[in-house]
Order: structure tokens, then sequence, then C-alpha cells
């Protein structure tokens, strides 16, 4: 049995073997696990269940790992996404005064889509067109903007009223706890050591422990209250014609950031073959799409691949043990929520810092040497972090590449879809500046 599942994950061909997959498993785990916190605050304020959208997060976070994982065999863990959860509470449920309910039934109706448009091939021919200097861009782009992520969650960067962000206190415990964190992390992979970034966060953490700075304050955790938000999603009301709009954004908004996180985490674990594709990438895509459409069955906002399984590659994990593992502990999590409360932002922000400087060698497979490929390249990369929006860059990029080709005189060799992208992409752009 043992055999066969090496066989079926091809352990020989990845070079990858079961330690290294159930460590980077667990390592991917541990940098995301906040989302089990962060995720259910942020739908509090839509009226949600706590206790229901713990629950909800953790479930939807293991059914689409899982299934990730044994589909389609890629080292990706998936979670209800942030940035769309806020879209979801914010500007949907608050600043609409539409009901969590029809809100989910948006994100389920986007979910479908998503699963026509993957069985169509629609999405994959996306995915396709996207020009290969864009790949790399995009990879360089999200490894500045997680590294980002980890110096202001570690207090080493924070906001500026003047220049809109500078330097932090350094002299602060907790930020000098992330440097410690930082620099641990970084002697464990000079030297080789192949568990570096979750020994690194563990030891961080137990460092905090040890001088006052990581506190355990477990938190009530009802399971009456589990099924609050479960089969609660109201799918009439968002099929009203003015709430098309809300479905629209979730579709768009999901569909580049997950495609943003593939290229990203694929390169950085050499998932493209030697044309520059991803074997099984339909997999992929149907994975994220049954995963979007079972969280909203479940009480949560969208579920997106994520960009923190890029850790668990920097591990060393290869195939889809390590999202199975994963979305095991996800599992697990449901039970224990309460004592991973106790890993602080300033044990896994260094971890974001290290997986991003490591991302920024993608850089060197840019052509920088000509325009048409550098301009774009270098607005991807820096519009993700500065706009903090994978999508945002993606759509700068891209819409830059098919100008510049037009201008010069290429336009007859650019494929049909790359032309309707582009106006899509333009569209955004012109309805998020109404807003």
């Amino acid at each position: 049995m043992r055999e066969k599942l090496e066989v079926y994950f091809e352990f020989r061909s990845l070079g990858t073997n079961w330690r290294t997959e159930i460590l980077a498993g667990f390592t991917t785990f541990v940098t995301m696990a906040y989302i089990i916190f962060v995720n259910p605050s942020i739908l509090a304020d839509a009226g949600m269940n706590v206790a229901a959208t713990t629950a909800a997060t953790c479930l939807s976070a293991a059914f689409g790992s899982f299934l990730m994982g044994v589909l389609a065999r890629y080292p990706i863990a998936l979670a209800p996404g942030m940035g769309l959860n806020a879209y979801f509470t914010y500007s949907v449920v608050k600043g609409m005064g539409v009901s969590w309910q029809t809100a989910l039934g948006a994100v389920f109706l986007s979910g479908i889509i998503f699963i026509l448009l993957t069985a169509g091939g629609v999405r994959k021919l996306i995915l396709e067109s996207i020009p290969r200097d864009l790949y790399a861009a995009v990879a360089v782009g999200i490894g500045l903007f997680i590294a980002f992520i980890g110096f202001r969650s570690a207090g080493i960067v924070v906001a500026d009223a003047s220049t809109t962000v500078t330097l932090g206190k350094l002299s602060d415990p907790h930020t000098l706890l992330a440097l410690f964190g930082l620099l641990l992390i970084s002697a464990l992979m000079a030297r080789g050591v192949r568990a570096a970034m979750l020994l690194g966060i563990v030891l961080t953490t137990l460092a905090g422990a040890a001088v006052g700075l990581v506190k355990w304050a477990p938190s009530a955790y009802s399971y009456k209250d589990i099924t609050a938000t479960f089969l609660q999603l109201d799918i009439a009301g968002a099929l009203k014609l003015g709430l098309l709009e809300i479905v629209f954004v979730f579709l768009f908004v999901d569909l580049f950031d997950n495609i943003g996180t593939l290229v990203a985490v694929g390169k950085r674990a050499r998932l493209f073959d030697d044309t520059g594709h991803i074997p099984r990438v339909n997999r992929i895509l149907t994975c994220d799409a049954l995963a979007t459409t079972a969280g909203s069955l479940c009480g949560t906002s969208t579920v997106v691949s994520y960009i923190e399984s890029a850790a668990g590659v920097v591990a060393g994990g290869r195939s889809g043990v390590t999202a199975i593992v994963c979305g095991l502990l996800f599992v697990a999590a449901i039970f224990v929520a309460p004592l991973f409360g106790v890993i602080p932002a300033q044990a896994t922000a260094p971890a974001l810092i290290v997986v991003g400087a490591l991302m920024l060698g993608h850089a060197a497979e840019i052509n920088w040497h000509d325009p048409l490929a550098s301009i774009p390249a270098f607005l991807t990369i820096t519009a993700i972090p500065l706009t903090f929006s994978i999508a945002n860059g993606l759509a700068f990029g891209f819409t830059a590449w098919t100008l510049l080709q037009i201008t010069v005189g290429r336009w007859r060799t650019i494929h049909w879809l790359v032309y309707i992208l582009t106006a899509l992409f333009i569209a955004r752009f012109y309805f998020l500046g109404r807003g």
C-alpha cells in the first residue's frame, strides 16, 4: 500500500519522501494557521457566529487542501481568502446592506461559474495566455507582497501618515522576537537544515514564551453553535439583478488571485514542464472551484489557494501529500483551535519574510533588456505589494503587455482571449475607480 501511494504521488520523480512531505505539510499549516482566527473575526463583523465560522473555516480549508492533494497531487493548500473575506463583510454586507446569507449565495454562484469555466477549459486558456515573463514577475511580486506582510506583522515596518510606511520601533520586545526568528530561520537554512522553517517558528514561539511575550489564552468554543451558518446561504437573493455585480467581483478577484498564487507556487516548486505549462492544471482549478462552493455551504467566504503554500515548498514539499497533511491538521484544528492561538505573529512573520526573499530569485528569468517584457514585469512586481492585491498587479502587467504589443505593430499575433482579458481588466479598473 505504501509503495502504491509513493507511485501515485510520484515520490521518485519528485525526489521526495514521507518525512519531507509531512514536515512540509506541518510548515504550511503553521504558516497559514492564523486564518483560523482572523477569518472568523472578520466575518463576525458581518453578524456571523464566531464558533460556526471557525468550524466553517477549518472544514473548507481541510476539504480544499485534501482535494488538492488527492486529485491534483500538488503541495498547494487552500483556505478562505484574505481580502475576499474583507470584501464580503465590509463592502457587501455592511457597505451594501446585503444579508450575510445572500452574500454566501453570491459566493456559491461564483463557485458554480468557476466549475463551468473550468469544465469548458476557459480558466486553463486564461492561465496559458499569460506571457512567460509575467509568470516570473508574478512570483517576484508575490514574494515582495508576502515579505511586506511579514515585515508589517513583525512590527519592522509600520504605517506613517507622512511617508505611508516607516521603520518600526526595533527596541520593542515583540519586534526583537521577530528579528530573532528571522535570524534563526536564516541561519538554519544557511546550514542546510530541511526543517528550518518549522523549527524556526516553534523555537521562536518557545523563546517568546520563555520571556513572557507569548501567553496562552484559550477562548470559549461552543460546539452547539457550530451549525449556525451551515447551509444558510440565500442563492435566490443573490440571483437578483442588482447583486450580480457582487458575484462578478467574487469571481474576478478569486480567478486572478488564484492564477497568481498558482504561478508563484508553481515557479517555486518547479511544477512547470519544459513547455511552460503545469501538468494537470485543470484538476488544480477544479479543486479550487469545488472548495469555494463547499465553503459557501459551510458558511464562509471564498476559498482560495494560499501563497503561504510556498513555505511548505521551501521546506521540501513537492507532492499532494503536503496538502493532505495540511488538510488533516485543519480537521484537528476544529477540536483544538484555541491551542494554535499560542503561535504569535512574531513567530510566523520571519517565515514569510524568508519565503519572500527566496521568491525574488525568479527576477533573473525576466528579459530586463527588452522594454516589451521588462516594463509590464516591473508594473506587475511593484503593483502587487503597493496595492496589496495580486489581482491588481497581474491586471497592470497584463494590460501594459497587451497595449505595448499593439503599439509596436504586433497586434495580429495576440491571442483573441488576451484582448478579452485586457478589456475586462480595463473595465475592472474603471469599476474600481468609480468606487
